[in-house]
């Protein structure tokens, strides 16, 4: 009884373990979950006003916005490419590893940019703007480098498999089409029998009775042998001298 009593705790601490488990993994995957909706809606929101500031602030102002929107546009598009091509191709981890390196530059410029945008001194704005366009470039040039590169790889390797399955469909296509390969004249049907030389005066269809005597000549009737002549000398034989 003690033992049964002990088989049903452990099972009971089993399942609330379990259950603690799920509890926890469905709960963090909904933070998750909501944690990458809030980023996406944050990046929205500040890209909108990006825009709305190059258009409704010229000057260095907008030329800021105009900046980091760029920046951000180039870095966010290389990120997902490349996290989308390294499931497929493990190659491009060093290209990632790289990228990661990028981005830390990238995160310092935009920063920068961002703080930037409430500088009261238009002078000292306009004294960095050529040196923070020129970092802008060399990052976002750098950022599409990798990411054409990636793009291109997946290309080249699809076009490889394009071509080698269209090879395989032709053969395929050439096998289920065998009968074409036959010699020219040939045919699948049995061939008719070959008409008979038109010189040697025969029929293909079956004779009819009395066909070949109608063609062959009369011949004349056998004339009965003549009798034989009796000569003088051959007597026949008298009556009585037979027994």
């Amino acid at each position: 009884m003690e033992a049964v009593v002990a088989v049903m705790a452990l099972l009971f601490l089993l399942f609330v373990v379990l259950g603690a488990y799920a509890t926890v993994k469905v709960v963090g995957a909904a933070k998750r979950g909501v944690d990458r909706t809030l980023t996406q809606a944050r990046r929205t929101v500040e890209d909108t006003t990006l825009r709305a500031r190059t258009l409704a602030q010229p000057g260095p102002t907008g030329e800021l916005a105009q900046l980091r929107l760029k920046l951000r546009t180039s870095m966010r598009a290389t990120q997902d490419a490349l996290h989308a091509g390294v499931t497929h191709d493990e190659s491009l981890k060093e290209s990632l590893g790289l990228f990661e390196r990028l981005s830390a530059h990238g995160h310092e410029l935009d920063g920068e940019l961002k703080r930037l945008e409430t500088e009261p001194d238009r002078g000292t704005l306009v004294s960095r703007l050529p040196g923070l366009r020129e970092r802008t470039e060399q990052i976002t040039r750098s950022a599409d480098a990798l990411r054409w590169a990636a793009r291109d790889r997946a290309r080249c390797f699809a076009d490889d498999d394009l071509d080698s399955l269209s090879t395989q469909i032709d053969m395929e296509a050439g096998a289920l089409r065998h009968w074409t390969t036959e010699p020219t004249g040939t045919s699948s049907w049995p061939q008719a029998p070959a008409p008979e030389d038109a010189t040697s005066g025969r029929q293909t269809w079956p004779e009819t009775p009395g066909a070949r005597a109608a063609e062959e000549p009369t011949r004349s009737a056998i004339t009965p042998p003549a009798p034989r002549p009796v000569h003088p000398w051959q007597k026949k034989p008298r009556p009585e001298s037979t027994t």
